[in-house]
């Protein structure tokens, strides 16, 4: 058989290579690309996608892709694309889970890229070891925060209560969420939301006591009356309506947005420092920071500063080194700084910390002012929590619930807690 090859289809056949071509250079050009995963409040998406901008101006053909959740669906999300061989390549990474993670062969060790990529002289070296697991560098910090009470002082104002301040015990704290739900000045608001559930809250209450969330070893460090004084504790403070029922509190699906004090229904919640920021966006009245309140008035405090959270880079990357590279100008360059402020923490870079205090504002001086200003209230940081601490602290939120409820009562809620965790930390 003869195939005549015409004019026509030459240069169909020329046009078609030349598209070909010019789709291959595209390719090339955005061969580089960036998948970020973060939780976080829209304010932290807004700033966060601003510098992945700032980083896509300054490395031409990388592409960065950001997607960011709540907290309670981050984790999900993230162990369903891990599994799943669909894991972003830059990972939004806490303490609590950076054990476990890395421990899984989730995260790529990034001690190679130490002193040449990643430029961290300056950072502590508390917050260096905070992301290493089993000797290597697994994530890290975005900055340094602590626990922290958000405080309506507007509505303190209103009640003629004062603010807490660090000498505040539980028991006046009690009393003052209680004084505040009685003078009515707001419908259907109470003193306090229900920090029965607040991981944190409960591992400050714990260190006061001398005691922890997890041993070194990685088994539970509290036994079940520890747990049943804290659950009796909020019982106590639920029926002297001093902080939300428990239909109120239930409605907080552990976001800043659906915080009892973001929603309009008390005048204290119970977070990090570093989420400030985010709280009095969405909050019309003036807010505050305070420490959280002793067990007596002789406790030397349960703070610690701890890094905020981490960046990790996933170990199913194509680029580890690119993703080191990212890593390092989020928390080094001098205009991502400018962008980010404090809402992650308090930045560890000494250097990036000097050139930023200037630019903050009234909300980031306070959260600033905070870290440092600690003083004897804050401790040691803990070691990493172990594997299944994650788990934990959602078996923690679902027994405070359970008891909030009367479906159990603070005792078994006590037992139920320390078994159920327990059961949690054996399995690894």
């Amino acid at each position: 058989m003869t195939h005549k090859i015409s004019r026509r289809s030459v240069l169909a056949g020329g046009a078609a290579l030349l598209s070909m071509s010019a789709m291959a250079r595209s390719a090339l050009a955005q061969e580089a690309r960036l998948r970020v995963l973060w939780w976080g409040s829209q304010a932290r998406a807004d700033r966060t996608n601003k510098v992945n901008q700032l980083f896509q101006e300054q490395n031409a053909g990388v592409a960065i892709n950001g997607e960011f959740l709540g907290w309670s669906d981050y984790w999900p999300r993230l162990a369903t694309q891990v599994a799943g061989r669909n894991a972003p390549d830059i990972i939004q990474m806490d303490y609590r889970y950076i054990v476990e993670y890395a421990r899984r062969g989730a995260l790529a060790p990034l001690d190679d890229y130490l002193g040449s990529v990643l430029k961290v002289e300056d950072f502590d070296q508390v917050q260096i070891k905070g992301g290493s697991v089993d000797g290597k560098l697994y994530g890290i910090s975005l900055g340094a925060n602590s626990a922290a009470m958000m405080v309506n002082a507007a509505a303190f104002e209103e009640a003629g209560v004062d603010l807490p301040s660090p000498s505040t015990t539980w028991e006046e704290m009690a009393k003052i969420g209680a004084e505040i739900t009685q003078a009515g000045k707001r419908k259907g608001f109470y003193g306090l939301s229900d920090g029965s559930a607040v991981e944190p809250l409960l591992e400050n209450w714990l260190r006061q006591r001398g005691k922890a969330l997890f041993t070194a070893e990685g088994k539970i460090g509290y036994d079940a009356n520890d747990a049943a004084e804290w659950f009796t504790m909020w019982q106590n403070m639920r029926e002297a309506k001093a902080c939300v029922p428990p239909d109120v509190q239930a409605l907080d699906q552990y976001t800043v947005e659906t915080s009892p004090l973001s929603l309009g229904k008390s005048a204290a919640s119970f977070a990090h420092s570093n989420q400030f920021v985010a709280y009095q966006g969405v909050s019309k009245d003036k807010l505050a920071l305070r420490s959280h309140p002793l067990i007596s008035k002789d406790s030397k405090g349960g703070h610690y500063r701890k890094p905020s959270m981490f960046f990790s880079v996933a170990a199913q990357t194509k680029d580890p080194e690119l993703g080191a590279k990212y890593v390092n100008f989020f928390v080094k360059d001098p205009k991502a700084a400018e962008i980010l402020g404090v809402e992650r923490g308090v930045p560890e870079s000494s250097a990036v910390r000097e050139a930023l205090a200037p630019t903050l504002d009234e909300l980031g001086r306070a959260m600033l002012d905070y870290v440092s200003g600690l003083g004897p209230l804050a401790g040691e940081l803990p070691p990493p929590p172990p594997s299944g601490a994650g788990e934990a602290e959602f078996a923690l939120r679902n027994v405070a619930e359970q008891v909030g409820f009367g479906q159990l009562d603070a005792k078994q809620g006590g037992e139920t807690l320390v078994n159920e965790v327990s059961q949690i930390l054996a399995r690894g």
